[in-house]
């Protein structure tokens, strides 16, 4: 009996018998051909329709409209890119349009991309976070970028002056922290727990209380002026105390990227809107920045004391 579900309207399910031509069949004459063609022909054309679709390539960000981790990089790689032109910029313009250093401390130079760099990144990293809840501007996100690199090309340039080479050994220390970081988190020997998250939080809050104290002994003549780096270049048993603070905010960097990788992932498990994407480069663009400064200060302290 023939079923009138389409989903039985299949070869296999159909009455086969060999040599006995049904009455029916007989009387249909070139009709019944005609019929049994257009169905042979409109299942080639289904068949040959789930082929292209399982051949064709998964959906993407674009088509989903939601957000995924290679749009995420995507986005990280475009704002860096940003940054590093700036950077340029700022190191130009603090050098007054020379490249060369010649590793002469009273060559002269400006500290207004310094400055302004670091000014306008904190105003816009400030909105871009109590504004995102309703709605993610990416504009701001790039602009934020640009004042960055001002920032670090700015400060790069001073650095380098002082201490020549210090700019490729902080970056290279900057990128090995990164890379292990993130190969650790994907092979998934390392990831965020909430016992650690804790203690992460209470550490940012004693570091930073311990930062603006510094920063206010150094503005108010408190401290003795050749202490460079304020208590950072106190010692302790012969090591300087920035070397040691320095360490624990490398490892607290680190595992602020293991919060980024770790959100970002949610935001996917979330199906997030694309544009969240943006957030997740924004964030781990404020880690990174924070670590090649901290290990900028750490080298200097390090080659200060030698």
């Amino acid at each position: 009996m023939a079923s009138g579900n389409f989903a039985f309207n299949n070869p296999a399910f159909k009455e086969q018998r060999p040599g006995l031509t049904p009455p029916a069949a007989q009387q249909a004459g070139t009709s019944t051909q005609y019929a049994t063609a257009a169905h042979q022909g409109a299942d080639v054309a289904a068949s040959a329709q789930l082929e292209g679709m399982f051949a064709a390539p998964p959906a993407g960000s674009i088509e989903t409209g939601r957000m995924t981790v290679e749009d995420t990089v995507i986005k990280t790689f475009s704002l860096f890119a940003i940054l590093l032109v700036t950077a340029v910029v700022g190191w130009l313009w603090t050098l007054g349009g020379s490249f060369g250093i010649t590793g002469d401390p009273n060559q002269a130079f400006t500290m207004m991309p310094w400055i302004i760099g670091a000014l306008g990144g904190f105003v816009l990293a400030m909105v871009i976070t109590f504004t995102s809840r309703k709605k993610i501007r990416p504009a701001l996100i790039f602009a934020y970028a640009a004042f960055e690199g001002l920032f670090i090309g700015g400060i790069s340039a001073f650095f380098e002056i002082m201490w020549p080479g210090i700019v490729m050994q902080a970056t290279l220390a900057t990128v090995s922290v990164v890379g292990v970081t993130l190969a650790l988190f994907a092979s998934g020997k390392i990831r965020a727990s909430k016992k650690a998250t804790k203690i992460f939080m209470i550490a940012m809050i004693g570091y930073l209380v311990f930062s603006l104290l510094n920063l206010v002994l150094m503005w108010t003549n408190v401290l003795p002026a050749e202490q460079t780096f304020g208590l950072y270049s106190a010692t302790i048993a012969g090591i300087p105390l920035g070397l040691i603070i320095g360490v624990l905010v490398v490892i607290m960097a680190a595992y602020s990227l293991v919060l980024d990788f770790d959100q970002i992932q949610q935001g996917v498990r979330n199906g997030a809107p694309r544009q969240f994407g943006w957030l997740g480069a924004f964030g781990i663009m404020v880690t990174v920045v924070w670590l090649y400064v901290e290990i900028l200060r750490m080298i200097a302290i390090v080659r200060g004391s030698n």
